[in-house]
């Protein structure tokens, strides 16, 4: 197990409670996504998992050790957030924002590497080097903020609603961005509000109701589970062509 939680509790001040005893787990190597209509909950837990909101109680155990909530140190351990809306530092060129990804890594060449790596990932990334991050389109940008998560040379990656305010095409795109990272190792974490296509590229799933995890299983058993299709998923036929894999882009 990679990243394993137990009756994770937090808090915004004293009087919202905001993670009620959240439990849940993800394999090494594998896609887990976690669902959830606005205000579940979904950011509030991946800012939990980094340190960026320390929870009240609970465990946090990523790789056989205890995180501490502290956010560098949630990196050094190997955990990179792509945190919802991007979060670029947009005066700053798409080769500094990549810089700053791998900011505690003092190997040269392997950083060097690994920008070799994102760009064939993401082409365009190399074609906007010197440009300033602020200039690029919302697809570049989600491009580049995935780029720099992964400049850490992560053991899981946090993905916190990669989709939001893409283009259909480009939303299709991008999970295929994403399937691609885990074919080349990475664990990834998944928060995405298009519960459709983030179930259908998951091997484990969890949906979160205020603050609680309600349900879990596989992609595929969740995709056809009548409260998830009735709650998230809309039409019963798009679930059934998205199994079919003859969706297209809504």
């Amino acid at each position: 197990m990679l990243l394993s939680v137990e009756r994770l509790n937090s808090y915004y001040g004293e009087a919202v409670h905001a993670l009620r005893d959240v439990s849940f787990s993800v394999e090494e190597g594998e896609i887990a996504s976690i669902i959830g209509a606005n205000g579940a909950g979904k950011s509030t837990l991946m800012w939990t998992l980094v340190g960026l909101l320390k929870p009240k109680s609970g465990t946090i155990t990523f790789n056989g050790r205890p995180v501490k909530p502290v956010p560098h140190q949630a990196v050094a351990s190997g955990i990179a957030l792509v945190p919802e809306r991007r979060r670029l530092f947009p005066n700053l060129t798409v080769r500094e924002n990549l810089t700053l990804g791998g900011y505690l890594r003092g190997d040269r060449a392997g950083i060097a590497k690994d920008e070799e790596q994102v760009f064939s990932l993401f082409p365009v990334l190399k074609e906007r080097f010197t440009q300033y991050a602020g200039t690029l389109s919302g697809g570049q940008q989600q491009m580049l903020a995935i780029a720099r998560g992964l400049m850490s040379r992560p053991k899981l990656l946090l993905l916190d609603e990669p989709s939001l305010g893409l283009a259909p095409v480009l939303v299709n795109q991008m999970l295929e961005a994403i399937q691609e990272i885990s074919r080349r190792g990475m664990t990834i974490l998944l928060v995405e509000q298009n519960a459709l296509k983030a179930l259908a590229i998951s091997q484990h799933a969890y949906v979160l109701e205020v603050g609680r995890i309600v349900l879990q299983g596989t992609g595929q058993e969740l995709l056809r589970n009548p409260a998830v299709q009735a709650a998230y998923l809309g039409v019963r036929q798009r679930t059934e062509a998205i199994l079919e894999g003859e969706a297209h882009a809504d």
